[in-house]
C-alpha cells in the first residue's frame, strides 16, 4: 500500500523565510517542494539553500518545465532537487527528455496536469508509467475564475498528486474521491500561525 504523503508548497517567500517555515512543519510533512515564485525569483541558489538546510528530506523544484528540458532538469538535479516539475500541456519530447534524465540519475518528475484535456491526460497516463502526476487547479483559478467541473479519469496503477487550494474543508473530499498519493499544500499549512499544528490536523482528516 502506497504511503499518503504531505507535499509543503513554499511560495512568495523569501528564501529566508521559505526556510524558517519549512523547519516548523518539517516533522509533519514529507516533501518540501521550493515553489515556482522561489525558483523564478531566486533561481537555483533557492534549491541548494534548501538541500543545505534539510539533507534528508525529499524537495521538489517547481520549475514548471516547458522547453529546454535537458538544461533545466540538470541545473535543478545538479542543485539537490529529488523532482522537478514538467508541464503535461507541453511539448512531448520535452516531458520525455525530463523523463530520460530523471531516470539516468534514478529521480523522480512529476507531469503537471494544469490545463490539460482528459484526452491528454490519458495519453500521458499510458506514455509515463513512472511519473508522478499532478492534478492541478492553479492560483489564478483558485483567485479569479472558476474551476471547471470535477471529471476524472482512473490513475489506477500511477501515481497521483493534487493541488490547489486544499485546506481541511476540502481535504476529505479528495481523499475520497482520488485518493492521492501525495497532497500539496501551500496556505493551509504556510498561514497559519503554527505551521506543524495545522499539518498535523490536516493529515488527521485523512486517516
Amino acid at each position: 500500500m502506497t504511503t499518503t504523503k504531505f507535499q509543503l508548497a513554499l511560495d512568495r517567500f523569501s528564501i529566508e523565510e521559505a526556510l524558517k517555515i519549512a523547519q516548523k512543519a518539517a516533522d509533519e510533512v514529507d516533501w518540501l517542494e521550493i515553489g515556482t515564485s522561489l525558483v523564478k525569483e531566486f533561481g537555483m541558489a533557492s534549491v541548494r539553500a534548501f538541500r543545505q538546510a534539510f539533507h534528508d528530506k525529499v524537495l521538489l523544484a517547481d520549475t514548471k518545465t516547458i522547453d529546454n528540458a535537458i538544461y533545466e532538469a540538470k541545473i535543478a538535479y545538479d542543485a539537490g532537487a529529488d523532482i522537478i516539475t514538467v508541464m503535461g500541456c507541453g511539448p512531448e519530447v520535452t516531458i520525455e527528455l525530463v523523463a530520460e534524465e530523471a531516470r539516468k540519475r534514478k529521480k523522480d518528475y512529476m507531469i503537471d496536469l494544469l490545463n490539460t484535456t482528459l484526452d491528454c491526460q490519458r495519453k500521458l497516463r499510458d506514455a509515463f508509467p513512472d511519473a508522478v502526476f499532478c492534478l492541478h487547479t492553479s492560483k489564478d483559478v483558485q483567485e479569479h475564475g472558476q474551476a471547471a467541473a470535477a471529471e476524472d479519469i482512473s490513475w489506477q496503477g500511477r501515481r497521483l498528486a493534487v493541488a490547489g487550494g486544499i485546506k481541511k474543508e476540502t481535504i476529505g473530499a479528495i481523499a475520497a474521491r482520488l485518493a492521492p498519493e501525495v497532497y500539496i499544500i501551500g496556505g493551509a499549512i504556510t498561514k497559519q500561525e503554527d505551521p506543524r499544528a495545522a499539518a498535523k490536523a490536516l493529515r488527521s482528516l485523512i486517516k
